[in-house]
């Protein structure tokens, strides 16, 4: 079962467009789109995307298609910075910043977390149930 239906998924998707042609057209963000715009600056291989705003709301990025999903690891990356954040789960802030530390760059930590998180969050459908936090942070210890 997918996580949001195909009106969902085209609303979030607007979301990221509009925000980064709010950015380009030099008008003022609300916090959130904010946030999307400094993820999508970092990753200049998915403006393109972003830009294609009829290509963005209607392409399927599944993995039988050999594509990573741009808004699916764009919302990771936000996802790890509230989660950071707020510290929640709780100690997630400390090995962000340890991880940060070691490996002398926020976006590489994150992408290393990311990959956890989506972990996380597959099981966590597969089995019907909320993440197991727990889990969570001793896998992220483990980076």
């Amino acid at each position: 079962m997918p996580l949001f239906d195909t009106e969902e998924r085209s609303a979030l998707r607007r979301r990221y467009c509009d925000a980064w042609r709010k950015h380009r057209d030099a008008r003022p963000l609300d916090p959130l789109e904010d946030q999307i715009v400094a993820v999508i600056a970092e990753h200049p291989e998915y403006q393109p995307v972003i830009e294609d705003v009829d290509g963005s709301l209607s392409r399927d990025y599944g993995p039988e298609h050999g594509q990573s999903n741009p808004f699916l690891h764009m919302g990771l990356h936000l996802a790890i910075r509230e989660q950071v954040g707020t510290d929640r789960p709780r100690g997630i802030a400390a090995i962000h910043a340890e991880l940060c530390r070691r490996l002398g760059d926020r976006h590489a930590a994150e992408h290393r977390m990311i990959e956890l998180r989506g972990t996380a969050l597959w099981e966590s459908q597969r089995l019907g149930r909320p993440p197991d936090e727990s889990a969570y942070l001793e896998s992220l210890r483990r980076l």
